[in-house]
């Protein structure tokens, strides 16, 4: 939305916003919370669909009213992006909600003009330190293997996404410019069917698109975001005026995220089938992202490498025009935060590893689970929990003797330990490796290929020859 329509919209809205949207309304004992989030966005779940599903929000408003005499009603509001939920809060239409990385930038460039819509970023959602949750596919059948392979090619993107930048990015590392491919802006459902029709040589997206389209096989990682070393995250943005008006919910709201969040990392597989039930998504996917030693990190402090990050994406949306100043360190207020945790937020904000980690005993290689560079996990059909593994050569061992389908298996990428499927990863077979080590797994098959020109005596395999070699 363009400045000059969002002040004719506050306009209109004004008197019909203060009476009767957001905040008490005049004579009323009613708070009415308009929460904005995007269902289809998994790493915005403790903040979205789970925390809506659990009704834990709610529960703390209505114990906060009952003992002040006020009615709060939550309304929810489900987004396909961020950029319309950012036209919403323009309008005073949205109090509190949650995006990525550069929509959430965005957001605070344009509400800032608007004394009453202005927003501030006040907890994170999921983040990952490297950068995998955008990530570039090609179909398939496609002979890509580098960024290099795409020159001149139709390459579909959502334009002034994570994903976006994230590609400008891989494509200035790797010697080439962004006009070396001709990009096609498409939202991420429309970008994932012309991968799938061939209509384009290759989509980058934010999660979970890409691992998706891996899963259901219509895709094959050709670029791992992860590769830029640039932190990615989802967070939550508020109308800071709101805030202000009531600091009894920004409490509750926070509260409520971190009981989410603590709900989704003790019980990930069981958090990843509702998630799956509610949005359509399949679980196996939600469990690559959300599961333990995922591509997603949940954890609502603000952490320091995350701010730096978004200081760092600043200047290509400046170029792009999306934004036209923002002072990120006043953007970013962690008071409410500092409130819910107490003495301990320092604390937990410097930590940075994830608090969902794969441990356990290997039923076949006989020892501990606990290193995240080499544990792997398998979900078998009619399971109730998943298995692990102490390496991905003792996964493949494990699903060799079982007798029965698998739904899923996950395995650490040997160079980065990003969490990728086994039966999409590219396998190579080191005989100079211990036998419970000897097979690796690697995310892209450029990385395999590096691999190998290194090893004498390595050479390439693809899953089933890596069963096989179990």
């Amino acid at each position: 939305m363009r400045h000059s329509s969002a002040v004719a919209v506050l306009a209109v809205l004004g008197l019909g916003a203060a009476a009767c949207g957001t905040g008490t309304g005049s004579g009323s004992n009613t708070v009415v919370v308009h929460m904005g989030y995007q269902s289809k966005t998994i790493n915005t779940v403790t903040v979205g669909t789970l925390l809506r599903d659990r009704g834990t929000f709610e529960a703390k408003l209505n114990a906060i009213g009952a003992a002040k005499g006020v009615h709060y009603k939550v309304v929810w509001q489900d987004f396909p992006s961020g950029p319309p939920l950012t036209a919403q809060m323009i309008a005073g239409k949205i109090d509190i909600g949650s995006m990525g990385d550069y929509p959430l930038l965005v957001n605070g460039s344009k509400t800032a003009p608007y004394p009453d819509a202005a927003s501030e970023m006040i907890a994170v959602t999921g983040y990952n330190l490297r950068g995998s949750l955008n990530q570039v596919v090609v179909p398939t059948g496609s002979s890509a293997k580098t960024l290099a392979d795409l020159r001149g090619k139709v390459v579909s993107t959502s334009v002034g996404s994570a994903a976006h930048g994230m590609l400008v990015k891989a494509l200035s590392e790797n010697g080439m410019q962004p006009d070396d491919v001709k990009l096609l802006n498409q939202d991420p459902s429309v970008g994932a069917s012309a991968l799938e029709g061939k209509q384009v040589a290759a989509l980058s997206q934010f999660v979970p698109w890409p691992q998706l389209m891996v899963f259901r096989g219509q895709g094959r990682l050709l670029y791992d975001g992860g590769d830029n070393g640039l932190p990615t995250l989802h967070a939550v943005v508020t109308r800071s005026s709101f805030a202000k008006a009531h600091p009894e919910v920004m409490t509750a709201f926070l509260e409520a995220q971190r009981d989410t969040t603590n709900y989704l990392n003790s019980h990930p597989l069981a958090a990843a089938l509702r998630i799956s039930k509610l949005t359509g998504i399949e679980p196996e996917v939600i469990y690559l992202y959300n599961g333990p030693n995922g591509l997603v990190t949940f954890d609502p402090t603000i952490k320091k490498p995350l701010v730096g990050a978004l200081s760092s994406d600043l200047p290509f949306l400046k170029d792009l025009g999306s934004v036209k100043s923002l002072d990120v360190k006043k953007f970013v207020n962690a008071s409410y935060l500092r409130q819910v945790y107490g003495s301990s937020y320092d604390t937990a904000a410097a930590r940075l590893t994830n608090p969902d980690r794969l441990s356990g005993h290997d039923p076949v290689c006989h020892t501990a689970v606990s290193d995240p560079r080499t544990a792997s996990e398998v979900w078998f059909k009619g399971a109730t929990a998943t298995s692990v593994a102490a390496t991905p050569t003792c996964l493949l061992k494990q699903i060799a003797a079982h007798h029965g389908g698998v739904r899923a298996a996950y395995v650490p990428d040997t160079g980065t330990g990003t969490r990728i499927f086994a039966d999409s990863a590219a396998w190579v077979l080191d005989p100079a490796k211990g036998a419970n080590a000897r097979l690796l797994p690697f995310a892209v098959t450029a990385d395999e290929d590096s691999y190998l020109a290194g090893h004498k005596g390595a050479r390439a395999l693809d899953y089933a020859a890596a069963l096989a070699a179990a």
